[in-house]
């Protein structure tokens, strides 16, 4: 293997080479980045027409549709590239901390789960492909899609609870065979995230099972839009930390590894996790402040939940930084910012996650904007809704897969992260970051002068306040182009990686962070799941069962099917 990969570009040693996948966990793990990667191609080009559309640039021919596209682009890019990407992941650093590699069974698990959640995928786009899915992917009634599409993503969210058994169970199968031992941070992680994803998809298939599809069928004239949008909300916000979790993993337990650090603490992570799964799912309500039928006090107790999801992310915030200080000092950093100047930013597989570090700040403060009840009501439906939505998924969870993708392709192939795709990797990182600050920060912007979001486009019959919208508008096409250059990008490194790259001669390694030698040993309740489970319950209980009540005595007269395309 070359110097240059074990340097990690940046000077700062990684560690010898120490990881091979077993052949079967390799081709499972493969299968699911690989298909992620094709979702992420036809997510990006239904994005950028959707865009140039959406900005007055082009005008779509008549046999393809704006909607049409955006729920494309919204299904492609945020439910299926997200969750074959992130089980995929999830996959790798389990099988690496649990013994090498993951038994027959969890691997039959973990197949299933690809095959249902492939075969659900490629029902649901038949009906978006034909138009008859126009949805907008949020499953928003009284919107109507064909049976084919809510079938489909049900499958999808099935296949990948089987896919959380292969997780449960290697965790569990560690467990056994260490009594009495801390669990490997990654695999402990990546079990709460999987918790997380089951509890909160129960909502969503809910919704699907008993009032989406019997509609859809026709079984049923009228669907209570209330309570599906309830449902939906359930699932709707926690699907954000489902796609962050998996982020916060690569920055707490890989980057320490490629910085030459050890992992700050073993115990703060943990309780992190642990309360994003409390806090993250009884929230839902602050999506809905202007829906009728659910009374403002519990739209109020929701809020309030809501800002304790704070309390995790600067938890997060201080331990990363932490992290990165004494990694820094460490290595020679003096003075009070002399650290920051250590860290290895010649290295895509961190300078991309770092670059996703330094823009959630901007986008968790649009966050707490969207959960304050006067300051919602300014931004309420409006394109600062979508700017602030790009901001944390497309942005800093993206740019985290980015680094993740540069790190695990030449482990998986035995292939290397030469210094001129790293260099390449480089600019497509500060690529995306140009792109989506053009282009979020003109949706943040047009949001603020009141452009709705939801439609293909409007100028209110050339109204001046419309008319002060053009530039931002073209913010927001310059942006999406640039954006789509850098998904382009991304992916030629992707094959590049993965089929043409040198071949290394000894096994790349896996990084994954160790801890200072005296911490002390993590409590061993923070490894009681059935405890947290029960309080993640009693807490949606409180901040739901009323809301539920309400709407089952006070059921709305129930919506008509609508097609808007």
């Amino acid at each position: 293997m070359s110097d240059l990969q074990n340097t990690g570009f940046g000077g700062a040693t990684v560690g010898k080479s120490d990881f091979r996948f077993q052949r079967d966990d390799q081709l499972l793990i493969q299968a699911h980045i690989g298909f992620a990667y094709l979702a992420l191609l036809l997510g990006a080009l239904a994005g950028v027409l959707q865009t140039l559309q959406r900005t007055g640039v082009i005008s779509l021919p008549s046999a393809l549709g704006y909607y049409q596209l955006l729920t494309l682009h919204g299904v492609s890019l945020a439910l299926v590239f997200t969750t074959f990407f992130i089980i995929g992941f999830l996959f790798s650093g389990v099988a690496k901390t649990t013994g090498g590699e993951l038994t027959p069974r969890e691997r039959a698990w973990g197949w299933t789960g690809f095959v249902l959640m492939a075969a659900g995928t490629a029902l649901a786009l038949i009906p978006i492909l034909t138009n008859d899915a126009s949805v907008l992917y949020t499953f928003y009634a009284p919107l109507k899609a064909s049976p084919l599409f809510y079938v489909g993503l049900t499958a999808v969210v099935v296949g990948s609870w089987c896919s959380s058994v292969t997780i449960f169970s290697a965790f569990r199968r560690w467990r056994r065979a260490h009594p009495g031992e801390s669990s490997p941070l990654f695999a402990y992680m990546a079990v709460a995230t999987m918790i997380l994803w089951v509890i909160c998809t129960l909502g969503v298939a809910i919704e699907m099972l008993f009032l989406l599809i019997p509609w859809s069928m026709g079984w049923t004239e009228r669907v209570d839009v209330s309570l599906s949008r309830t449902l939906f909300w359930y699932f709707g916000h926690a699907l954000v930390y489902f796609w962050l979790l998996p982020a916060y993993i690569y920055w707490y337990v890989n980057i320490p590894r490629l910085i030459k650090g050890r992992i700050f603490s073993n115990s703060l992570p943990r309780l992190t996790f642990i309360l994003f799964i409390l806090y993250s799912i009884p929230v839902g309500l602050h999506h809905q402040f202007n829906e009728p039928g659910i009374d403002s006090v519990w739209k109020f107790v929701q809020t309030v939940l809501t800002f304790f999801v704070v309390i995790p992310s600067f938890l997060t915030a201080f331990s990363i930084l932490a992290t990165f200080e004494l990694a820094g000092r460490s290595q020679g950093g003096k003075g009070l910012l002399g650290w920051i100047t250590k860290l290895p930013y010649k290295d895509v597989r961190f300078l991309a996650p770092f670059l996703g570090m330094v823009l959630f700040v901007p986008a968790g403060i649009g966050g707490i904007i969207n959960a304050s009840y006067q300051l919602n009501q300014v931004v309420h439906n409006t394109l600062w809704v979508t700017g602030h939505f790009h901001l944390t998924l497309a942005t800093s969870v993206i740019l985290t897969f980015f680094g993740i993708s540069y790190m695990l392709i030449p482990v998986l192939r035995g292939r290397t992260l030469t210094p001129a795709m790293n260099r390449l990797g480089i600019v497509q990182a500060f690529t995306w970051v140009i792109g989506m600050a053009l282009m979020s920060g003109g949706m943040h912007a047009v949001g603020l002068l009141g452009e709705p979001r939801r439609i293909s486009y409007t100028t209110y019959n050339d109204h001046p306040v419309a008319q002060m919208w053009f530039p931002y508008r073209q913010a927001m096409a310059w942006g999406g182009g640039i954006l789509f250059t850098g998904i382009v990008l991304f992916l030629i490194i992707a094959v590049y990686l993965w089929f043409f790259a040198p071949k290394t001669e000894t096994p790349n390694e896996y990084p994954i962070g160790e801890v200072t030698p005296d911490q002390p040993k993590p409590p061993l309740f923070l490894e009681r799941w059935s405890i947290w489970i029960g309080v993640a319950v009693g807490l949606i209980l409180f901040a739901y069962t009323m809301p539920f009540v309400q709407l089952f005595i006070h059921p709305a007269p129930g919506a008509l099917p609508m097609r808007t395309w």
